[in-house]
């Protein structure tokens, strides 16, 4: 593949998948070795801004101190921001009885989405290729898995984006050598100590003996399933809609219309595995519903009680509230304020001079049009807003469908209010009416850190 075809197949795939535009930076992982120095190559290639953030989880002594010189030399080099983090991962993984892998996984991801927000990026772009998919649908496979382990990557998953997931190792290699690029090498990669480098050094090479293309064979099938998923994802909301009797903080499965379904397991297991039940608690679940009523089963945070006619999914957090679905209140605006512990926070200021923000965790509203106090409260059943650019309203539980909120995202969203009318799902989108426009003088802006 010639860099040009190259190029345009990452660029196509970006647009295709609505991954990046030029509105805002890019957050890019580097780590120094290949895939990272040639996506942030060709990002930067492409027209995009980008800042090159690079994580040193100490574990590999000179070798990781090496890879951080190289990465900031290169990065300065070719005239990129740069910023970088170091970790106590050992101790770290320690403390929160994790295992390396997952440290590093999630040292890295809050640190990125941490910068996201301080730069006000638009997305974090990670170097992830068609073979790591292909490894990942492997692994997912080793360790048990549902149709969502079988699709493996996705181009987006919420902020973090994986542009270079249609090309495979081979061919960003090939570019990295047209392009006389020159990167470092991970030896622990090439070692197989984790399951993951077993799959990729062992399993993998075993598997070309039977079918050369088998990279692209297991990629096909991936895309396949993911538009089945697409179809089971659907029939999975459609039931939902159907089924669920929402009563207050309180979750109702009717069991008679559970046992009514095509799958009753599959219903059960989209709705309680993101509330941290495990499949053989599922399985006690649905065994439960021919037994006698009073059994309950734990998971943290959440509860289900077998009812005579009803399962009952129960928020624990739900429980300690108090009746009033309201949190906070800002009777009058002030110069600036925080609320929500910290985590939301606001300032008014005059229009000369400002340069609206970028991201959703920002929103800004003609002050003037406001009426006070403004509350900010949990969603309700029936809610409507009209979310901006759109004409006419829309529920607020079609947008939380729309965006696949899980019932614990339901539960812990916050609306701010003006009135009666909605003005901000807090971390999501604003809503119509109240815009920034040329009569404008005076602006309140929200900061939203969750």
């Amino acid at each position: 593949m010639s860099v040009s075809q190259f190029l345009h197949r990452i660029e196509t795939f970006i647009a295709d998948n609505r991954l990046l535009d030029k509105s805002a930076p890019v957050i890019v992982g580097v780590s120094g070795g290949a895939d990272s120095v040639a996506l942030l190559h060709v990002l930067t290639r492409l027209g995009y801004s980008c800042v090159a953030c690079h994580c040193n989880f100490n574990l590999r002594g000179e070798e990781s101190l090496r890879d951080r010189n190289f990465t900031c030399d290169t990065v300065r080099e070719w005239g990129v921001a740069f910023d970088e983090v170091s970790f106590d991962t050992l101790s770290y993984a320690r403390e929160n009885s994790l295992s390396i892998e997952m440290a590093c996984r999630r040292l890295r991801y809050d640190w990125f989405e941490e910068k996201r927000r301080q730069y006000g990026a638009q997305a974090i772009a990670v170097a992830h290729h068609r073979d790591d998919s292909v490894e990942t649908l492997l692994l997912n496979l080793v360790r048990g898995t549902g149709i969502a382990g079988l699709t493996s990557m996705r181009p987006r998953n919420g902020f973090v984006v994986r542009p270079f997931l249609p090309v495979s190792r081979r061919e960003i290699e090939g570019y990295l050598s047209e392009q006389h690029l020159s990167h470092v090498v991970d030896h622990t990669n090439l070692e197989n100590l984790y399951v993951r480098n077993k799959i990729r050094l062992d399993v993998l090479p075993l598997l070309r003996t039977i079918n050369p293309s088998v990279d692209r064979s297991i990629y096909t099938t991936m895309q396949n399933l993911r538009e089945v998923e697409r179809v089971y994802r659907d029939a999975i909301e459609r039931q939902q809609r159907e089924v669920l009797a929402r009563r207050g903080s309180e979750v109702r499965i009717p069991i008679d219309r559970l046992r009514a379904l095509p799958s009753p397991r599959a219903f059960l297991f989209e709705l309680f595995s993101p509330c941290g039940f495990v499949p053989d608690q599922i399985d006690e679940i649905e065994a439960a519903c021919d037994g006698e009523s009073g059994r309950v089963f734990l998971a943290p945070g959440h509860r289900v009680v077998k009812d005579r006619e009803d399962l009952i999914l129960i928020s624990q957090e739900a429980e300690t509230t108090t009746d009033t679905d309201i949190v906070a209140t800002i009777a009058e605006p002030g110069d600036k304020d925080m609320l929500l512990n910290g985590h939301l926070s606001y300032r008014c200021i005059d229009v000369e001079g400002y340069e609206l923000p970028h991201g959703r965790n920002y929103a800004c509203f003609d002050l003037d049009k406001l009426t006070f106090p403004l509350i900010i409260r949990h969603w309700r059943q029936g809610d409507r807003f009209r979310p901006f650019g759109m004409k006419g309203s829309r529920k607020v539980s079609d947008y939380f469908s729309d965006c696949k909120y899980s019932l614990i995202d339901k539960s812990q969203a916050l609306l701010l209010c003006s009135g009666d009318t909605i003005l901000w799902i807090l971390g999501e989108r604003t809503a119509d009416g109240y815009r920034i426009t040329p009569e404008t003088k005076r602006i309140i802006e929200f900061n939203y850190k969750k």
